[in-house]
């Protein structure tokens, strides 16, 4: 294997790119490594309080109005961030599946492919559910192979 470094003062964040001939253990091994490294931490507030939760935690941002919500199995919590903001500091497993949406890949229990096109994920231990667009299926439907 082959390591290269490449230095780019334009970039504003750091980037890792994976280039292989195919989906090996060893890629595997690498990208999960990635995955793990230590998540942006992100403040969530309900009321007045202010709350550090884990990004396991975390089911779903989405978008009610102006304001973009996280969440978790029994609450929502409003975070001070666009979903593109988002899409930006969330590590992978977390995907865009709808424009007003981006979920934890992690934390999907099942996929529902309904008959209009869209499909509905549910998630681990709660009755929270949410659609994905057509728009997004496959890529969503790549990523969650990817993960497991």
């Amino acid at each position: 294997m082959r390591v290269r470094i490449e230095i780019d003062n334009q970039l504003k964040e750091a980037e890792v790119l994976i280039k292989a001939p195919a989906w090996t253990d060893e890629v595997r091994e690498i990208y999960h490594q990635l995955e793990q490294s230590p998540s942006p931490s992100l403040t969530f507030y309900k009321g007045t309080g202010q709350y550090f939760l884990s990004l396991d935690e975390v089911l779903f941002f989405e978008t009610e109005g102006p304001r973009v919500y996280a969440h978790t199995k029994g609450e929502a919590y409003e975070v001070h961030f666009k979903l593109y903001e988002l899409e930006e500091l969330l590590p992978a497993r977390f995907s865009r599946i709808s424009k007003s949406t981006i979920a934890n890949l992690g934390q999907i229990y099942s996929i529902e492919k309904s008959f209009s096109g869209t499909s509905t994920l549910a998630f681990y231990e709660t009755y929270k559910e949410v659609h994905v667009s057509r728009h997004y299926y496959h890529s969503v439907k790549d990523k969650i192979k990817e993960l497991r």
